[in-house]
Order: structure tokens, then C-alpha cells, then sequence
């Protein structure tokens, strides 16, 4: 159904004042915001304001309670300037699988992709012209009810913001292999995309940080051996001329591009299996040789090369090179550009 979404623009734009070249992680945001409210059990009053802060109880459910989920997107412009997002649906649905397990209500997904339209529309010259950039958007959603209690809330505020991205990581990463803390269990929150999950996964990350690692390598939580997802990334590894990744029991996120990726290798002509994968035996073939190359996916990062997993039992080196990650990371960032033909029919135009 058509949302008659309302629009007050800002009096002056920032964007004059942003370097590209030089683009700050995580602390630029464009010059507005969606925002639309959930109440008696219907969502009203889409718009889009300049971005400001947000008032908000200190007994809002989401403070106590957690109930608060985001998703993850960009958006890039092809050769003719126009205003391109990558697999649009497919976050609206996880949105809402995220909105199930936490008990939230769903966005539909008509609003949810009306919402980023108008928004990247607006603030369109907030996108990064250069490779591997993109604007990042983050729709999220949040209980605002203000209610000490334990129970579902009657009130949320869905929102999208953005903000001008560079490239993630311009270096191979290392790994450090986790085996006192675990991110989820099959019967939790881990296919979720949960505000929670990322807050559980800060100190160990900080804890790699100080070892000199670039991330966490997530194991299961029964054995400390089944290979998960790294901290911001699902993972893929090239072993004897095939791509193993883990698969998901539960406790893995459904990424977007992880899904784009596996179809992009299948594309290329090579097996992509899906399976439990185990520490021992990516050392096992980094010590015959077969382990032939590694990659994190995820929409912030797009593809990170992976160098090394560091474990308490010494380093597994991975590759020094990732010829098909690059060649992969390459073929998506054509398509959300508009270099390529978008063979999979990924891309929605924003006129």
C-alpha cells in the first residue's frame, strides 16, 4: 500500500562541509532522519525531520529491557547518478524475523522500503562517490514505552538514519579464536539481529583487541570447537578448491551478503557447502596446505580477507592472498554500481 510519508527538510545542509576522502567512521550522519511510531497496535505517522536527538523516558522498556533490533544496508549511486540499494527486501524480512523473537511488532515491508526511498532521495548527495564507499543505512527500532514491568511493550519507534562510509578494513584481519566467551546458543537470540548480541560481544572484542587481533572468531558454546561467525561477519573458507561455511543452526546470523556471496560463487562455478566446520580442522588444513583462502561478509565490511586465527594453541596462518574473495568483493561492488548487469535482480533503483 502507498504511505503518505510527510517531509520537513532541514534549513541547511552539512554535506558541504564532509571530506570524502577522509570520512570518519561511524560519526558523520546525514542532515535527516525516518521516524515512525508504533500505538494501539498500528504504525502512524511516517516522516522524515532533520536529524536530531530523540526525547525519550528514562523508563523507555528499551533501556530495561532490550527490546531493541537494527539492520544493516547500503546505499551507492550507478554511473547516471542515481541513487541504487542492494537487496532492500531482504532486510525488510529479517527486520521482521528479528521483530519475532525479540517480540516486537513487524514494520511492513512496503513502509520499511518507502521509508529508505524517500530518505536516500533526500539525502542523496551524502553519498560517497568513490569505490568501496557507500552510504550506510541503519533502520532500527526500539521499545519506547515507559514502563517498569517485564513484558512486551505497546510502543516502538522505528527510525532510519545514515551515514557516509569508506571502506571497513583496508588490511587482511587477524582472528583471535574465542573459547571463553560465547556470542549465542541454538534457542537464543543469535539469528536475531538484537542490540543485545553486539553489547555481549564489546569486552571480548576488546579483549582480542589488546592480543593484537583484529576480531573475535566465535566458537560454539557446548564444545569451543564448531566455528560460528566472527564478530561483525558471517565466514567463508576455500579448502581443497571448495567454500565451506558454517551453517546456520540457530545460533548464526542469516547474513544479507553471505547469502549475495554464495550465489555469486555458485555463479563462478564453485561448490559452496554448507556445513559444521570445526577449529581443528582449519589448522589441519593450513598445515597440508589446502587451505587456500578465508573472508568475513557483511554489509559494513562488504568482504575482509582473513590472514591469520590466532588460538591458545598458537596461530593458524590462513593465506597471504584471497584471489576469489577480491574477485568476489569486486563482482558486488560492480553490481551495486551499476557496472555489471545485475543478473540476480538485486538492485532497486531510488528515483
Amino acid at each position: 500500500m502507498p504511505y503518505n510519508i510527510s517531509i520537513k527538510k532541514t534549513e541547511k545542509s552539512k554535506v558541504e562541509a564532509l571530506d570524502f576522502n577522509n570520512i570518519p567512521l561511524g560519526t558523520t550522519f546525514t542532515d535527516h532522519m525516518f521516524i515512525c511510531d508504533y500505538n494501539n497496535g498500528q504504525w502512524q505517522n511516517p516522516r522524515i525531520e532533520p536529524l536530531k536527538a530523540i526525547p525519550t523516558h528514562p523508563a523507555a522498556m528499551a533501556l530495561h529491557y532490550g527490546q531493541a533490533i537494527f539492520e544493516g544496508m547500503k546505499a551507492t549511486v550507478n554511473a547516471n547518478g542515481t541513487p541504487m540499494l542492494f537487496r532492500a527486501d531482504k532486510n525488510a524480512t529479517r527486520l521482521n524475523f528479528s521483530a519475532d523473537r525479540m517480540g516486537m511488532p513487524h514494520v511492513p515491508e512496503a513502509l520499511f522500503v518507502a521509508g529508505l526511498k524517500q530518505l536516500v532521495a533526500l539525502d542523496k548527495a551524502w553519498i560517497p562517490p568513490q569505490d568501496g564507499s557507500a552510504l550506510y543505512l541503519r533502520p532500527f527500532m526500539y521499545a519506547d514505552e515507559a514502563f517498569i514491568g517485564m513484558r512486551a511493550a505497546t510502543s516502538y519507534k522505528f527510525i532510519i538514519i545514515a551515514s557516509p562510509a569508506g571502506p571497513f578494513f583496508s588490511k587482511r584481519i587477524n582472528l583471535w579464536a574465542e573459547k571463553k566467551f560465547v556470542r549465542a546458543v541454538d534457542g537464543g537470540t543469535g539469528e536475531a539481529k538484537a542490540a543485545g548480541n553486539y553489547a555481549a560481544a564489546i569486552r571480548p572484542t576488546e579483549l582480542a583487541k589488546q592480543k593484537g587481533y583484529d576480531q573475535v572468531l566465535w566458537l560454539d558454546a557446548a564444545e569451543h570447537e564448531y566455528i560460528q561467525e566472527v564478530g561483525t561477519m558471517n565466514i567463508f573458507f576455500k579448502i581443497d578448491g571448495k567454500f565451506i561455511t558454517p551453517r546456520r543452526d540457530g545460533a548464526i546470523l542469516d547474513g544479507i551478503t553471505r547469502m549475495s556471496v554464495m550465489d555469486v560463487l555458485k555463479d563462478k562455478g564453485f561448490e559452496v557447502i554448507e556445513r559444521p566446520i570445526t577449529l581443528s580442522e582449519i589448522r589441519e588444513a593450513s598445515e597440508k596446505g589446502t587451505l587456500e583462502e578465508a573472508f568475513g561478509t557483511g554489509t559494513a565490511v562488504g568482504i575482509a580477507y582473513i590472514q591469520s586465527i590466532g588460538t591458545d594453541q598458537g596461530d593458524i596462518h590462513v593465506s597471504d592472498e584471497s584471489p576469489v574473495g577480491l574477485e568476489v568483493n569486486n563482482t558486488l561492488n560492480a553490481i551495486k554500481t551499476g557496472q555489471v548487469e545485475d543478473k540476480f535482480n538485486w538492485m532497486l533503483s531510488v528515483e
